[in-house]
């Protein structure tokens, strides 16, 4: 019988994209069963087009800038684009792979993805919006899984 990993998906920026998908990929090609409950913003990450996923340095006194910036400046229109560009740019040097990348690895390695049913009728998602290969559910759905997973992980 093989470990199962149930991971819930509630954030929809770039660096809180990557953990689902790395642990989710890890665990899967280890043999575990995996399911990722993407839910409220996490729903982005299960969109078609991922461009809109982006990286905010505002609230974010972690995220290594080149130069220390103070609160206004990060507030300032472009910012966000250009702490995104400069992490992906970072990311691509040291051979990351993309989140595409990352999200496909997951779908062929049979992760289960759960959409939320609740939060794409909340939000007035269309299923045309997501891409394919996803199931949609609500909590108690995926409840199931995660009471008998192994690890269960809230990101």
């Amino acid at each position: 019988m093989s470990k199962k990993m149930a991971l819930i998906a509630t954030k929809g920026t770039l660096d809180m994209a990557y953990p689902p998908f790395i642990l989710g990929s890890t665990a899967a090609a280890l043999g575990w069963d995996v399911q990722i409950f993407f839910t409220f913003y996490g729903l982005q990450l299960l969109r078609k087009d991922l461009s809109s996923v982006k990286i905010s340095p505002l609230g974010n006194p972690a995220m290594p800038m080149p130069v220390p910036m103070p609160v206004m400046v990060q507030m300032l229109p472009g910012m966000e684009s250009m702490a995104t560009m400069m992490m992906k740019q970072k990311m691509k040097s040291k051979g990351v792979a993309s989140l595409e990348e990352l999200r496909d690895l997951c779908l062929e390695a049979d992760v289960k993805f759960v959409a939320c049913q609740m939060t794409v009728d909340l939000f007035e998602f269309q299923k045309s919006d997501f891409i394919d290969n996803i199931e949609y559910g609500g909590a108690a759905t995926f409840m199931k899984f995660a009471g008998e997973s192994d690890v269960c992980l809230f990101i």
